[in-house]
């Protein structure tokens, strides 16, 4: 499999990954060959980069964190509670929670691998794809950090649901229900806070996931200008999980959509600011800077693809070469030069860019 941009997509190449819709039915599944009207329909929707099959990767075996399933269940269960409220209905959370638990359950069995975003985004399925990829990163952290499983789960309710305020649609005005709120700014944290506190089925903690995770460590967040230890810790996860995947989605209201590794450089570069040094270093250990399937330009001159990731050492991934021979067949393996060169063994090579 390799990650490349729309723009590279030829007629009958393979989606190597399935395509979901906001409600988490499936667009487009992983296997289908795709025509010039699904790229141009593809490209309509927003869609800016695919996953897409490549005959001479596929011995690739690319290790999901949370199993597909379970993703695409996750969407499914955060529309119908968005659904619920938006509507003025009583949001039943026990998919929420049944989704969270499967979360929790596959990131503690696969805790040794790296974590990779690599769900298509849309302009319809972007805000819940978001929620999605800051909840599976949060939880990630969570079990890194040692917490137990009540914990992980209070984390991971409060991180998929942490942007409910926004994705809600409800007046902030109506999510202002005392004296000392009617007092702050108005902001849609407030609102998801409003929104999970009133669920006796949720723990409090989780909402105040949705309320302090945009408080900054210096004091300088909102909606309250809360700094250091008096925000809470889960929120100080969410703050930066919330942060890196608006920084790599095409969709978020930032203005320069980054790669990873120049997301994880701009995080870095608020720590002590923003976020808490000690969770943007445990961040860093989490992600893969340079997702599987994306291509690297090497310091040899070679470009070559990530196919397998370093645990302790994301910077430095397992890279395949391919050098094709004059006449030969692009879908021959035996008519190429294949490397694959483990870069943490190779201190002398560097990665000097991405291909766009």
């Amino acid at each position: 499999m390799k990650y490349i941009s729309v723009e590279q997509v030829e007629p009958g190449d393979i989606l190597a990954r399935s395509i979901y819709t906001s409600e988490g039915l499936t667009l487009l599944h992983a296997g289908v060959q795709l025509t010039v009207g699904m790229i141009n329909k593809l490209r309509r929707f927003g869609v800016t980069m695919l996953s897409i099959k490549d005959p001479l990767l596929d011995d690739v075996n690319m290790e999901e964190v949370v199993t597909e399933t379970t993703r695409k269940d996750a969407i499914r269960n955060l529309s119908a509670a968005i659904q619920c409220v938006q509507s003025g209905k009583n949001m039943d959370v026990r998919g929420v929670q049944k989704s969270v638990s499967n979360i929790v359950e596959e990131v503690l069995k696969n805790r040794r691998v790296l974590l990779n975003l690599g769900e298509i985004r849309t302009t319809d399925n972007a805000l819940y794809i978001h929620s999605l990829n800051v909840c599976m990163m949060a939880t990630v952290m969570g079990v890194a950090l040692g917490y137990n499983n009540t914990q992980l789960k209070e984390l991971s309710i409060g991180a998929l649901l942490h942007d409910i305020g926004k994705l809600s649609g409800m007046s902030k005005e109506d999510s202002k229900d005392s004296d000392e709120e009617e007092n702050l700014e108005n902001h849609f944290t407030w609102t998801g806070f409003n929104v999970l506190r009133k669920k006796h089925e949720m723990s409090i903690v989780s909402a105040h996931v949705p309320l302090q995770h945009q408080e900054w460590v210096d004091g300088s967040g909102v909606p309250r200008g809360l700094a250091g230890e008096d925000i809470h810790e889960f929120a100080k996860i969410v703050a930066i999980c919330n942060y890196y995947d608006d920084l790599i989605s095409p969709f978020s209201e930032e203005e320069v959509t980054l790669p990873p590794y120049e997301a994880c450089e701009r995080i870095m570069g608020l720590a002590e600011k923003r976020f808490d040094l000690q969770m943007v270093i445990l961040f860093l250990r989490s992600i893969a800077l340079y997702p599987t399937g994306s291509s690297l330009k090497l310091s040899t001159g070679e470009i070559g693809v990530v196919i397998d990731q370093n645990r302790g050492l994301p910077s430095r991934p397992v890279v395949r070469v391919i050098r094709r021979e004059q006449n030969a067949s692009e879908l021959m393996s035996e008519q190429h030069d294949i490397r694959d060169i483990d870069l943490s063994e190779k201190p002398t090579i560097f990665i000097t860019g991405i291909m766009d």
